[in-house]
Order: structure tokens, then sequence, then C-alpha cells
């Protein structure tokens, strides 16, 4: 038996494969189905069946263009109220992988329909268990993310409690040897308090996993109901495309064009290249979204679903390539054009004195564009004006314009951001990006 987990570090996302014999199983996958295929060809194996633990919200899934291209058979719950073909999978279920087999556990809390999935091996010991985003290493799923869409609805509260259960009825009866195999590591929006590692044992996560340390109720409900992330403008969107089944991954991603037309009025333009060379010349009005480490995170977080954009970038390489990460938050449809840089860019970036600025930063209206529970542990300038880069095109209105403006995140990618939406509007005064010079200050400047 092989179980073999594939990551997306871009989107902290952990996918699987388990097979036996030559027969395959895909639990969670993601957007782009060829890493699968390639790995049943290298081990011979023909994919037999693709697992859903939940229609997922960070990313959108291949299990519907899988089956369509092997004809695996797609299990999720029952409760996911799927519109693709599918069985369903359910306490009591068991899929048979040769002489393996995949139990299902109902484990609503993340989501009303999650399920988990145990793995018992040929000689009958339970061996895994797959927790999609029910458990994660170090942390549990989010209870908050599905009171406005999806099948079934709840409230975060009703959800925390049922997730208590799910822990404490299901998951904490385990024995203790068990792998743990999560679908999401450090830096998913869909926990608070991730582990950096990307699997565990039930007996580990007795022990350390503070969520599974809460033995009151109520207690647990308020705990996991606060300090959660901010949730992007896509999760809706994916968790709604998931339970469609998404268009085929490379048609869908052919379909992009691409061009040098000229730009549209009121479609905002999205340029991926660095910093230095946007700052060099840019259009007037785009928004320096670099290609990076969280750009699928952050381009789901400015625009919204259905919403155009033009994508830029500066080689065809790298233009293949932020398509591609559009295209695993299901936004490809929402490309307008993508083009290489234009040869006429007549906006330059101002560049901050910051010898001037540390001597009178009060003479500066600050933004702070980190998110809400960054802030809570310091601000940096106690008089900066917060608001988190997920809100800033929406609420530039509150932003004063009687002094020079400087935008400010953790480490620089988020300001470059920040600073050209506000410069894309805010046309009468200066605004300075103070990018990674952000590290020279202290947490609190009074």
């Amino acid at each position: 038996m092989i179980i073999h987990q594939f990551y997306d570090k871009g989107l902290a996302h952990a996918s699987y494969a388990i097979i036996r014999d030559n027969k395959m199983i895909v639990i969670d996958p993601a957007r782009d189905p060829q890493p699968y295929y390639d790995f049943a060809a290298l081990h011979e194996a023909d994919i037999t069946g693709v697992i859903e633990t939940h229609p997922h919200a960070d990313f959108v899934s291949s299990h519907l263009e899988i089956h369509q291209t092997t004809g695996a058979i797609i299990y999720c719950s029952k409760l996911v109220g799927a519109a693709y073909p599918h069985e369903t999978f359910d306490d009591g279920d068991v899929i048979h992988l040769v002489d393996i087999k995949l139990k299902a556990i109902n484990t609503p809390g993340h989501s009303p329909d999650s399920i988990c999935i145990l793995l018992v091996d040929e000689d009958g010991n339970d061996k895994a268990v797959f927790t999609g985003d029910t458990l994660f290493v170090g942390d549990v799923g989010r209870p908050d993310l599905r009171e406005n869409f999806g099948n079934i609805t709840a409230k975060k509260e009703e959800l925390a409690r049922q997730m208590f259960h799910s822990l404490r009825d299901k998951l904490m009866l385990l024995p203790h040897h068990i792998t743990v195999y999560p679908a999401h590591g450090p830096g998913s929006l869909c926990g608070k308090n991730m582990s950096p590692d990307l699997y565990s044992t039930i007996g580990r996560e007795l022990q350390e996993n503070y969520a599974m340390q809460i033995a009151d109720e109520t207690e647990f409900v308020k705990v996991i109901t606060t300090d959660q992330p901010f949730v992007p403008h896509y999760f809706g969107y994916d968790v709604d495309m998931n339970k469609m089944g998404a268009p085929a991954f490379k048609q869908s991603v052919a379909n992009v064009i691409k061009g040098s037309a000229g730009f549209e009025e009121g479609i905002v333009i999205i340029d991926t290249r660095t910093k230095a060379e946007f700052v060099a010349g840019h259009i007037n009005g785009a928004i320096n979204l670099q290609d990076g480490g969280k750009f699928e995170t952050w381009l789901g977080s400015i625009i919204e679903p259905h919403e155009q954009f033009y994508l830029i970038a500066a080689t065809d390489g790298a233009l293949d390539i932020v398509i591609k990460k559009a295209a695993k938050i299901g936004y490809e449809q929402n490309i307008k054009a993508a083009l290489l840089s234009p040869v006429n860019q007549d906006q330059t970036s101002p560049e901050i004195d910051l010898d001037t600025f540390k001597a009178s930063p009060d003479n500066y209206t600050i933004i702070d564009v980190r998110n809400r529970s960054e802030v809570a542990e310091g601000k940096v300038f106690e008089n900066a004006l917060t608001i988190p880069l997920s809100e800033l095109h929406n609420r530039l209105h509150e932003i004063p314009t009687g002094k020079p403006i400087v935008v400010h995140c953790a480490a620089g990618y988020r300001s470059a951001a920040g600073t050209s939406i506000v410069a894309g509007k805010i046309k009468t005064v200066p605004v300075y990006d103070l990018s990674e010079a952000i590290t020279s200050f202290g947490l609190t400047q009074h």
C-alpha cells in the first residue's frame, strides 16, 4: 500500500493518493488533475475513486474532471447536495480498495457536510485517518464559513458545538497510533493555529492540540469562534463551484484570452510583476499584486467573484503561471484578458525618504493593511488607520487626504498591493509604500 501526500504551498492544501496493487483513490484533489494522473501512471495504477471530504471554500477541486476522464467514482456525503454524478459516503459506508477499507465518518463542525475517512489496512488494523478540514495538526477547522453559502447553512456556534462532538465522540476515540492526514497546513485560512507539520497522529493531537484540551463545550465554542482569520471574497464562490463541479482545468485555462488590446474603463488591472518593475512604470490604476506565495488568496480577496479583471505579467512564462494560479480558485473565467506588460506605462511610484518619515511620522497619514488579528497583537504606529488589504478597495473613502500617505504591512508584500490601490484613486497627495523598511520599526511606535 502506498499513501502519498501532494502539497500546494501557495494554498497550504494537502491532497492524497492511496494505491493498493494497481488501484488508486484520490482524496480532496486540487484543480489541476495532472499530478494525480502522473502518479497513477508512475505506479501503473488506475484511478478508481475520488473522495471529497466536503465542498472546499479555498480552492477548486478536480473531482468532476477526474471522473469524466477516468470513470472514477466520486464519493461525498449525502449532505453535500452534489450536482455531479456521485455515490454517497456517510457513517457506516465502506469503500473497498482491493483488500483495504476506507470507512466514512461524518464529522460536522467545519461544515455540516464534512466527513473524515478511516483507512483500515489489509490486516484489519486502523492505519490512518484523512481528516479534511475537521482536524488539522495543532488546530481544527474554523466553523464560520457556512453561515451564508453551501447546500446547508448553519450558524458558527451551532457548527462549533457539532465540532466539539465530532472530536470527542468520534476522532478522539480512534487508536492513538494512527496517522492524521489533514487537508491543510500552516498558512491556510481554514484554521487559525496550524502547526508547521503536515501530518500527525491522534495521540499527538490529544496531547498538543489546544482544541482537544478543552473539555467544556461552552468554552470550546467560545474559543474556536473567536480570532479566526478574515474570509476572502472567493470562499463562497468556490463552495458553490465545488458543489457543482468545475470545468476541465486545461481547457478552461486555454480559453483565457491573451493579447495586447486596450483596457476597458472600469475593469480592474492586476499587475503581477515585481514591485521594482511596477514602481519603474505601470498603467494608471493598476494593482501591484506580485506573483508570490499567497497570490491566489490575495487575488480572491481583492477581486469579487464574477468581477472581471485584466492580468499582466512580464513574460509569457510568468503569464501562464499566474493564469493557472487564478484557475486554482476558479478565477480564470473572470480574466477579461491576460497580457504582457505594455511598453507605454507612464505612471511611476514615488520613493519614501525614510529618514524624514522616521523623524516626523505624524506628518503622514499611515495606513496599516495587516489583518485585524495581527494588529491586535501590536500596532507599529499608534495613530495608523487600520484597513485590512481585503477591505481597502471598498474603504478608500475613509482615508484622509490632507497629508502624504504611507502604507505598511508586516513585510512588504501586502503594502505593495495596498499602495497601488490607494494611489490609483487618490491623486492629490503622494502615496508611499513603506515596504520592507517596516521591519526596522518596533512593534509599537508612539
